[in-house]
């Protein structure tokens, strides 16, 4: 009898233990109720592969270059083709607008001749911008007396006539806007050379260019719809030549023209202006004015029928009465000029 309890109790003790093992043989088996705690222990690598196999598709979605998938934050999502404007805006940093506090749009010294060709950037935007152009003789190749503009922001053809100007140049990304968006932070050489430069220079219709004001893409698109994917691209390109940022609207609206533009390409950075006398079926003649309104006896003169032009002791009160007159831009010795109509002192008044 003793010799069968104690076999009874052995074998008790055998089918003890044989039970505990069969949860491990379950566990390993994939059937639930295992506890996470044991199953780790006992094998760590199914906790390391799980957040790997969760990654793949963020990683796969941000490109090949693993650094790219941190980058997020700082709208670097990755997913553009490389050389698209996409590509190049989600480069760009993306902030808040800063403050006006400092603003002049003198500061950034539009109309200087920075490529030293010894014309003014105006000239120079019109002779690259307009076709069948007559330069003014005597001027050095500079001044362009008429032209026909092919406005990309209105999508209309039109003649340009320099005697009653409806030929506008415009900075892509407005000045006021660039500011605000880290030119603040410009040393003087900088703003002169952001406030010519002719990536960021357009020829376009008046009217157009003083509704667009300062406005970025989230409050202004041209209404030629066809142009709006390369001037998006242009804005992207002068933005990420100067470090400048974008504010989540503008990026947003930015994207949404990008959406339907196939890949539209990054513009290229560096754009030459064309050189004195040239352009596209240049003439030349000398430039005819009317004739300068007599002046009393007693100093006082009567109006021309430019509705604003008079004689040298006269002049236009405000840059408003020179383009209502269709004047402007009324420069030194032309009828109306007067220094208090030229901020800047180059000589050219309401530009």
């Amino acid at each position: 009898m003793p010799l069968l309890s104690s076999s009874r109790r052995t074998l008790a003790a055998l089918a003890a233990v044989l039970s505990l093992g069969l949860p491990t043989g379950c566990a390993e088996g994939g059937q639930p109720a295992v506890d996470s705690a044991s199953s780790s222990a006992a094998d760590p690598t199914p906790a390391r592969e799980a957040p790997e196999a969760s990654d793949a598709p963020t990683a796969s979605a941000a490109g090949d270059d693993a650094d790219e998938a941190g980058e997020e934050d700082e709208g670097r999502a990755g997913s553009a083709a490389t050389g698209t404007a996409s590509a190049m805006l989600d480069e760009l940093t993306v902030k808040g607008r800063a403050p006006k506090t400092g603003y002049d749009g003198d500061l950034f010294k539009w109309r200087s001749d920075t490529d030293h060709n010894g014309c003014d950037t105006r000239n120079d935007v019109l002779r690259r911008d307009l076709t069948t152009i007559t330069l003014k003789a005597g001027t050095r190749g500079c001044v362009v007396l008429a032209g026909t503009l092919d406005d990309p922001y209105a999508g209309d053809t039109y003649d340009f006539d320099r005697s009653a100007n409806a030929v506008d140049i415009d900075h892509v990304v407005a000045r006021s806007n660039a500011w605000q968006t880290g030119a603040f932070k410009f040393d003087e050489e900088t703003l002169k050379e952001f406030g010519n430069d002719p990536l960021n220079l357009l020829a376009v219709g008046s009217s157009l260019n003083r509704q667009k004001g300062d406005g970025d893409a989230a409050t202004w698109l041209p209404p030629n719809k066809q142009y709006r994917c390369e001037y998006v691209a242009r804005q992207i390109t002068v933005k990420h030549k100067y470090e400048l940022w974008v504010v989540p609207a503008e990026k947003s609206a930015m994207e949404r023209v990008l959406a339907k533009c196939d890949d539209q390409p990054a513009f290229a950075e560096d754009v030459d202006w064309p050189g004195p006398g040239d352009g596209d079926n240049v003439t030349t003649k000398e430039e005819t004015r009317p004739a300068k309104p007599k002046s009393s006896s007693s100093g006082s003169s009567s109006s021309g029928s430019s509705g604003g032009s008079s004689n040298s002791s006269s002049y236009f009160e405000t840059c408003t009465a020179a383009r209502e007159a269709g004047a402007a831009p009324v420069r030194r010795g032309d009828p109306g000029y007067g220094s208090h109509l030229d901020r800047d002192g180059d000589g050219v008044g309401c530009e």
